[in-house]
């Protein structure tokens, strides 16, 4: 779906990408993650469209993702953030379907649209009436995630979407959305700190350091063939033992 030739990006002189090779596999989860600041979060804006390369090339499906054709390509992406983004000044039913009603979806199309996803994110139906002030941490992210998946795109990009959450709800929620992924099939790009989170999730899983990807592949990939040493602390510093990421998989 996505694939990324020799991309480079920097801020204010500063290298954040470093010539970025890649090709994500359709229909599948790849995990992005490394240390803070490495460029994980940049190279997920990239993805969005928020921002593009000072060198190098992204494309979706083939298209460029440039200025002149990002808004039709955008409505193909689906986007959560660590918080949520939801407005506040909006129910969670509001923030949801915004966007298609933007797009002058009947009411019937929204309502229906609207029923699969609660069932399918299990999101009690009353709290559609509720404001994010008035929903869990749990609630919000459920509701950002049907946000996301409202208009049904090809793609969902997700950015830590658990890291604010506190363990009870994040195991809950990391249940519910690898029961997500797995029904849609849709292709995935989520970031994360966490590799049992990335074992959990991932099919494919790339370890950033300093703007560029050290080794992609498995979790048993990393630790039974680590490209360099900085793999193996990486790993070491998660404090993860192998059959428990492995578990994670089951």
């Amino acid at each position: 779906m996505f694939v990324l030739d020799e991309v480079y990006k920097s801020f204010a002189g500063q290298p954040v990408l470093r010539g970025i090779d890649l090709a994500t596999p359709a229909g599948r989860t790849t995990i992005l993650i490394g240390p803070s600041g490495c460029g994980k979060s940049t190279l997920l804006r990239l993805l969005l469209g928020l921002i593009y390369p000072d060198r190098g090339r992204v494309t979706l499906d083939g298209q460029p993702l440039d200025p002149k054709n990002i808004r039709g390509l955008r409505h193909q992406i689906g986007y959560v953030t660590q918080d949520g983004g939801l407005f506040p000044h909006l129910t969670a039913r509001q923030n949801i379907t915004l966007m298609a009603g933007r797009l002058g979806w009947e009411v019937s199309r929204v309502r229906a649209r609207l029923d699969e996803l609660v069932r399918l994110t299990h999101f009690p139906v009353e709290g559609l009436e509720r404001y994010p002030s008035e929903l869990s941490g749990g609630q919000r992210q459920r509701v950002a995630l049907m946000r996301a998946l409202m208009l049904d795109p090809r793609v969902l990009l997700l950015d830590e979407p658990l890291a604010a959450l506190d363990p009870m709800v994040r195991f809950d929620l990391q249940e519910d959305l690898r029961r997500v992924f797995t029904s849609l099939r849709k292709t995935t790009v989520l970031v994360t700190h966490d590799l049992a989170e990335a074992a959990f999730f991932g099919d494919l899983i790339l370890l950033m350091r300093d703007g560029s990807i050290v080794q992609q592949g498995t979790v048993r990939d990393l630790v039974e063939r680590p490209a360099e040493p900085f793999v193996t602390r990486f790993l070491q510093a998660q404090r993860a033992p192998m059959h428990a990421l492995e578990a994670t998989r089951a």
